[in-house]
């Protein structure tokens, strides 16, 4: 009796475990690791389309994706601990937003291989995350939210040709700011004009660095799609507005904090079509290494009206004069998020 009871509970325990592992895995499902890098206006935008166009994707396609989301808030120790989790919870991709995110993300994923895309990333080939933006060659691909900084430094000289000195302000740290400072740099070496560098770290350092570029006495600032700045700009519109200081920066979220002007990509756009190259590489069985990154058109400006009065510049005026820099002038008004 003794035995025959000992057979059924080992019966019982592989079926069990036999039924478990059967259904660990449904093939119609599939788990994406969103991590973002901060909250911030433009980058969770991104991440609100990604969510909203996989959502349209699997009610097309008969199919569930699983979103993980999670934001380490510029924190390295918390970004690897949720790539980590994200291993650990057997993720079928990953998709990191903005350039850290994705860089870490590809270190982590050398050995397992598991798909990553990334979301705005300035300059994917700089920061060794692709070989070439047509054939990425491993395990990584994304959208690239690429700043044509010559455009911006337009922009400045035609709402004022007299500007002779310019503020540079950004995050030393941040890989995506340092391409287009430097570019900005040769820009107004070649003009002639001279410069001034305020950096920070944080929010607090941010301010202080702005603060110092109104005490230097600049005729306008440049900021590209810098995140620690975009996380700063609530704090800071206010210095350069009430000293008559136009803020340039690389994306239109600068400009629904406060920021004169935002220009750059559509980052609505962006996300959606991140969305598209997830579900290609999970239900088309594309490879990552041979999907082209996809880069979008920089040529939206995006002016605040609100920061546009204070400065004492006619909206009309300066929309007559950017039009020949862009492919698109918009307004909009300081907000702290984007509406639906």
């Amino acid at each position: 009796m003794k035995k025959l009871i000992a057979i059924l509970i080992l019966a019982a325990i592989a079926f069990t475990a036999f039924s478990c592992g059967a259904t660990t895995k449904d093939e119609n499902t599939y788990k994406v690791g969103i991590c973002n890098f901060v909250d911030d206006a433009s980058l969770n935008q991104i991440v609100s389309n990604i969510r909203e166009q996989l959502d349209k994707i699997g009610k097309e396609k008969g199919v569930t994706f699983k979103v993980i989301y999670d934001n380490c808030n510029m924190d390295s120790a918390t970004m690897n601990q949720i790539i980590a989790d994200f291993i650990a919870d057997d993720v079928d991709l990953m998709v990191g937003v903005a350039t850290p995110v994705a860089m870490a993300m590809q270190a982590k994923t050398e050995e397992n291989k598991i798909p990553v895309v990334f979301a705005a990333v300035s300059d994917p080939v700089g920061a060794e995350l692709v070989e070439s933006l047509e054939k990425p060659g491993a395990n990584v691909t994304g959208t690239s939210d690429y700043l044509d900084t010559t455009a911006v430094m337009n922009l400045i000289f035609a709402a004022d040709e007299k500007a002779d000195k310019i503020g540079l302000l950004y995050n030393l740290s941040e890989p995506s700011s340092l391409g287009a400072i430097a570019a900005a740099k040769e820009y107004l070496n070649k003009k002639g004009v001279s410069y001034v560098e305020a950096t920070g770290t944080n929010v607090e350092e941010i301010r202080q660095a702005a603060q110092s570029l109104v005490y230097d006495g600049v005729d306008a600032v440049f900021t590209p799609t810098d995140n620690t700045v975009m996380k700063a700009e609530l704090t800071i519109y206010d210095i350069f507005a009430d000293a008559k200081i136009p803020h340039y920066t690389g994306a239109d979220s600068f400009a629904l904090n406060g920021a004169f002007v935002g220009y750059g990509v559509d980052y609505a756009n962006l996300g959606v079509k991140t969305a598209d190259m997830i579900a290609d590489i999970l239900l088309g069985k594309k490879d990552p290494a041979n999907v082209a990154v996809l880069t979008f058109d920089n040529g939206t400006a995006t002016v605040n009206t609100d920061t546009c009065e204070k400065l004492g510049y006619d909206y009309d005026k300066i929309a007559e004069k950017f039009k020949p820099y862009c492919i698109k002038v918009q307004q909009i008004k300081t907000a702290d998020e984007f509406e639906n």
